[in-house]
C-alpha cells in the first residue's frame, strides 16, 4: 500500500488499548469489544506489548494483534509498538508479513523500544536487517512500517527508512513539530490519552498516580524529550505543576476531549489514536461510544 492508500483506509480516528487492559480481559470478551469498536466507526485498533523491563507477563504482540484482526472485518490493526528488544529482525518481519498476507491492507507495523546507548544506530541496524530478510523473500506481502519517533534525529531516520511515525503520549505541539520535520509524504499517527472526567483533581490525580510516579527522580527518553519541549522539574514531578499533565491528558466532557483529539489533526496528524483511561475493556469501549458521535460520524 502507498502512504495515500493507508491514509484513506485509516480515516481520521483510531483506538489505542493498553496491553495491561487486554491482558486482564479474556479473549472471548476481547472479540466482542473489538467488534463494538469497529461498529462505532473507528478506523484502526492498536496496542503494544508489556515493556521488556516489566515483571508482568503479557500476550505476545503478533498473536494479540492477530486476535484483533480475526475479530473484525475492515478495521486497520497496528502494533504500537512491537519492541525490537524482544524479537530479532527475522521474527519481526516474519510476524508482520504473515499478518499482512492474511489480512491484506489491514496491518501496520509500529516499531520501537530502541532506548539505551546509541538508540538510533540500533534501530537503523535493525531496519537494515529486516530489509535484508525482505529482500531474500521478494514474494512476501509488504506492509506499512512506522517507528516510535520523538526527536529530530528519529524523525530524520523515519523520513529516510520508514512510512512514518507513531509518537506516544505527546502534546499537540509535538504533532506540529513532527509534521514539519517529516514533510507531507509520511504518516503521522499520534496517540492521545483521554479521560471523560470533568473533575480536574480526579482526572489529573489518576495520571499523577500512575504515569508520573515513573518519572520521579528517573531520567528516561521521555523525560529528556519533555525537557527538550520546554518542561522542567516541576512539570516532570507532576506534583507542583499541571502543565505537562494537561498537555498529555485530554480530560473533561465529550466536547472538550473531542476538541483536543481533533487539535492533532489541525496540527498535521493523519490519524489520531484515542486512548481512554477506564477501569476495564468494556468501560473503555463505553467511553469510545460516548465520543463516537463527535469523532466518527
Amino acid at each position: 500500500m502507498t502512504v495515500e492508500e493507508i491514509r484513506q483506509r485509516l480515516g481520521r480516528f483510531g483506538v489505542w488499548l493498553a496491553p495491561a487492559t487486554l491482558l486482564a480481559t479474556p479473549i472471548s470478551v476481547q472479540r466482542e469489544q473489538f467488534g463494538r469498536i469497529e461498529r462505532l466507526g473507528y478506523g484502526s485498533l492498536w496496542s503494544g506489548e508489556v515493556p521488556a523491563n516489566s515483571s508482568a507477563d503479557g500476550r505476545e504482540a503478533f498473536a494479540q494483534h492477530g486476535v484483533m484482526l480475526a475479530a473484525t472485518d475492515r478495521i486497520v490493526v497496528g502494533t504500537g509498538i512491537a519492541n525490537i528488544r524482544l524479537r530479532d529482525p527475522v521474527a519481526m518481519h516474519g510476524g508482520a508479513a504473515t499478518l499482512a498476507e492474511a489480512y491484506p491492507g489491514r496491518f501496520v507495523l509500529g516499531l520501537g523500544g530502541h532506548g539505551g546507548d546509541r538508540p538510533l544506530s540500533l534501530l537503523r541496524d535493525y531496519l537494515d536487517a529486516m530489509d535484508a530478510v525482505a529482500a531474500r523473500r521478494p514474494s512476501e506481502i509488504r506492509y506499512p512500517r512506522v517507528i516510535a519517533a520523538l526527536g529530530p534525529s528519529a524523525h530524520r531516520l523515519a523520513g529516510e527508512r520508514t512510512d512514518g511515525v507513531h509518537p506516544f503520549l505527546q502534546p499537540v505541539g509535538h504533532t506540529e513539530t513532527a509534521r514539519a520535520a517529516l514533510g507531507p509524504d509520511k504518516l503521522l499517527i499520534p496517540h492521545q490519552m483521554v479521560m471523560l472526567e470533568t473533575d480536574a483533581a480526579r482526572a489529573r490525580g489518576q495520571v499523577r498516580a500512575t504515569l508520573f510516579s515513573t518519572y520521579r527522580n528517573v531520567e528516561t527518553p521521555y523525560t529528556r524529550h519533555y525537557r527538550r519541549l520546554g518542561y522542567g522539574d516541576d512539570d516532570l514531578a507532576g506534583e507542583r505543576s499541571d502543565r505537562l499533565v494537561d498537555a498529555i491528558l485530554a480530560w473533561g466532557d465529550e466536547e472538550a476531549v473531542a476538541g483536543r483529539v481533533r487539535a492533532h489533526l489541525d496540527a498535521g496528524a493523519d490519524h489520531v489514536l484515542v486512548h481512554p483511561l477506564a477501569a476495564d475493556l468494556p468501560a473503555t469501549v463505553d467511553h469510545l461510544e460516548r465520543l463516537a458521535p463527535l469523532l466518527t460520524a
